[in-house]
Parts: structure tokens; C-alpha cells; sequence
């Protein structure tokens, strides 16, 4: 179902979240990561909808960070302390996942954050498929600008990589699918209804 598949992406992308923060919060001048909240599956046997999502109620302004609609980094926000550091936050799983995996649909009050999707490669990654079109990623990688706590963290520049990855797997590029399978791929209907949250774009 929807329910159990948005929890498990929300979980997932908590672990990758806690192990952010494990090598985010040493370093010296990084201050507060931001944390994904845990939500939880119920199950409701007697009731219509049999499962429901439980999370803890993130009271004050709720912030988009990250959006959807083509431009994957919210400009308004993106310098903010919490806009850069999801910003990082996405960039260091992109690398931490050989830029398989995306974390996307950064939002949340202050460095709350909850309601988030993934997008991973159409094969998935380590048997994990994610919620959000492929193309995610590559906006991601066209449209990343590094910050200070991406040079914390030692994290590439996405602008040079890129270049040189593109030269390295031109042999490869045969295995990945084409930019026309790629069009195709369309977020799934049942994140649609979320959009309406975004009426200030």
C-alpha cells in the first residue's frame, strides 16, 4: 500500500539522516543537522483504511526546502542555515550513494523535517526503489550549488564530477536507460495530493 510504502521511505531516509548527522555534528562550527522524524505504522484491522501513520506534530512555520516542481532547491529558502544544510544533506547522500540515491521533498518546521520522498535509479539501490522520478537526480546533480557545509563535510564539487564521470562512462552509457524511457517515468499518483501544500510557488 501507499501508507506502507511512504513510511518505509520516510524511515529509510532517517537512517541515512542519523548517519548525516554522526558525521556532520564533530565538526567544528556545523552546529544542529537536520533530523527526519520517525513515523510509525498502525494497524487497524476493524477500521475502512486498515493502515494509518503516526508522527510526532511539528508545531510552528512548516518550510519546504527542497521542492518538486522543476526546481529542486527552493530559491527563497535555499539560504537559510536549515535550506543549506538539507542541501548538504542531499549532496552527501548523493555521493554516499555513488549518486544512485536522492533524498527529496525537504521539508519540515526549522530542522524537523517529515514528508520527504526518495528518488533512486529505475534499478533501485541495495534492493531500496524510491517514490520520485529518476529525474530527480539528475536536476539534483544539474542544479546543486556546494555551501560552506558542503566544504565541511569534504563533499565534491557536482560541476567537475560530473564532467569527468560523463568522459569515464561514455563506454557504460549504453546500460543506462535513455533520456526518452526517462520522460516517462512520472511520479506516482498518490503523492499528488501533497502539492496543494505548496500554493506559494
Amino acid at each position: 500500500s501507499v501508507v506502507i510504502q511512504e513510511c518505509h521511505v520516510q524511515n529509510t531516509a532517517r537512517e541515512y539522516a542519523k548517519l548525516y548527522a554522526a558525521e556532520a555534528e564533530p565538526l567544528e562550527g556545523f552546529g544542529e543537522v537536520p533530523e527526519i522524524i520517525p513515523i510509525f505504522l498502525i494497524h487497524r484491522p476493524a477500521n475502512n483504511i486498515p493502515y494509518a501513520t503516526v508522527e510526532e506534530e511539528l508545531v510552528g512555520e512548516f518550510v519546504k526546502y527542497s521542492v518538486k516542481d522543476g526546481k529542486e532547491v527552493n530559491f527563497l529558502r535555499r539560504d537559510s542555515e536549515a535550506g543549506k544544510k538539507c542541501c548538504t544533506f542531499q549532496h552527501w547522500v548523493y555521493e554516499k550513494t555513488i549518486g544512485n540515491l536522492l533524498v527529496t521533498d525537504l521539508q519540515g518546521v526549522g530542522m524537523k523535517l517529515t514528508d520527504v520522498g526518495i528518488a533512486t535509479l529505475a534499478k533501485g539501490y541495495k534492493g531500496f526503489k524510491g517514490n520520485c522520478s529518476f529525474s530527480f537526480i539528475e536536476q539534483f546533480r544539474a542544479l546543486h550549488q556546494c555551501n560552506e557545509y558542503c566544504e565541511m563535510l569534504g563533499l565534491k564539487s557536482l560541476r567537475t564530477t560530473h564532467q569527468k564521470q560523463r568522459k569515464a562512462t561514455s563506454a557504460k552509457s549504453k546500460s543506462l536507460p535513455n533520456s526518452s524511457t526517462v520522460k516517462k517515468m512520472v511520479p506516482k499518483k498518490a503523492r499528488e495530493p501533497r502539492d496543494f501544500v505548496s500554493s506559494e510557488h
